[in-house]
């Protein structure tokens, strides 16, 4: 069963989906519920990156309403920034104040390794000691995977280290395999106005659009259609599929939809970052460095005078000059060994335009 619901009213429309879904299946009031929202980086949801705190808002007063009385909301923003910050920026600690919710960051968190579909993985406990997870994704452009929902929002969960370690993996397989071991109770999906550029927001496409349901696979490949892309182009769907750790979206699921006069149009999510992966070369880029790269390069123009191409990536740590061709631009510490590069870890993308001027 899926609930797709429009408007933009996001609290009661977060409640009347909830109360429409059939996520009371699945929970008891006595369990204490982590709530998992995407707060990748500091800044408003209307930017189009982060989960807007009103739906948030909406699932603590759902639950309350249900009898729940033990919730606390759990993240950890992606690698070199800080989700203390986030948690400010984006309205959680106000929200927190509000409601009496604890907002607990994952980056100081212990962490214990797991194991499904052949891979060792680092896991927050707090996430795996969750009675009852909502994962709360925005539906998203990404810069490398082109799409992030619910299954790769569980990324929140682990270490630093491991977030950086599942780009050296290929980031489809390990993501599918995370979701066969961290078990989500029910997705709520911030449909309302996601980047379809890349994850990190600034080109924020508005929806009103709210989906929510139990599998995050089948979610995921309900929500990637939206914005005009098959299921088999997401390798962490596919993958996630061979693994049996969901099914995809079929006609034969049941799909409810609230306000159905105001379905916005699908739109295609044209990535910014396709215009340029023809001036880079990349292995192994955590997100948070790629995308400061595609932003710098964005700002210019894909105007450049570097005559070589951006070397971006773990995979070039601990090469020298010799090892790259003589013109190669190093983004990144990473990629410190070539002649002319910019240093960071993560790099900003200020940073790398003066690099790039320069």
């Amino acid at each position: 069963m899926l609930i797709v619901t429009y408007g933009d009213d996001i609290v009661k429309n977060t409640i009347d989906t909830l109360k429409t879904s059939d996520i009371t299946a699945y929970l008891d009031p006595g369990a204490e519920v982590s709530i998992k929202p995407n707060l990748v980086v500091p800044g408003p949801a209307s930017n189009g990156a982060v989960t807007h705190p009103e739906i948030v808002e909406g699932i603590i007063l759902f639950l309350k309403d249900f009898g729940v009385r033990k919730m606390k909301i759990i993240e950890s923003s992606w690698t070199g920034d800080s989700t203390i910050r986030a948690f400010k920026y984006c309205g959680y600690t106000e929200l927190s104040g509000k409601y009496n919710v604890p907002l607990i960051d994952l980056k100081g968190d212990t962490f214990r390794k797991h194991s499904f579909g052949g891979y060792d993985i680092d896991v927050c406990d707090e996430s795996m000691n969750a009675g009852f997870l909502i994962n709360v994704p925005v539906l998203k452009a990404h810069c490398q995977t082109r799409f992030t929902c619910c299954m790769k929002n569980l990324k929140g969960c682990i270490p630093d280290s491991e977030k950086r370690r599942f780009h050296t993996l290929g980031i489809h397989k390990p993501v599918a395999a995370l979701n066969g071991i961290i078990k989500t109770g029910y997705c709520v999906v911030d449909g309302i106005c996601g980047d379809l550029s890349f994850e990190e927001g600034g080109n924020p496409v508005v929806s009103n659009r709210i989906v929510a349901g139990r599998d995050p696979l089948m979610v995921d490949s309900y929500c990637v259609e939206l914005i005009g892309y098959s299921p088999d182009e997401i390798g962490y769907i596919s993958h996630g599929e061979k693994l049996g750790v969901g099914k995809r979206f079929t006609h034969e699921v049941k799909l409810v939809e609230i306000n159905p006069d105001s379905i916005p149009v699908n739109a295609r999510s044209d990535l910014i970052s396709d215009k340029y992966r023809r001036l880079i070369v990349e292995d192994a880029a955590c997100s948070a460095c790629y995308s400061s790269l595609i932003y710098a390069l964005h700002r210019l123009g894909g105007k450049t005078r570097a005559t070589g191409k951006f070397h971006i990536g773990q995979g070039f740590r601990g090469k020298g000059g010799d090892d790259f061709e003589k013109d190669a631009f190093g983004i990144g510490d990473c990629a410190g060994g070539c002649r002319r590069f910019v240093p960071g870890c993560p790099p900003k993308a200020t940073g790398i335009i003066s690099g790039i001027r320069d």
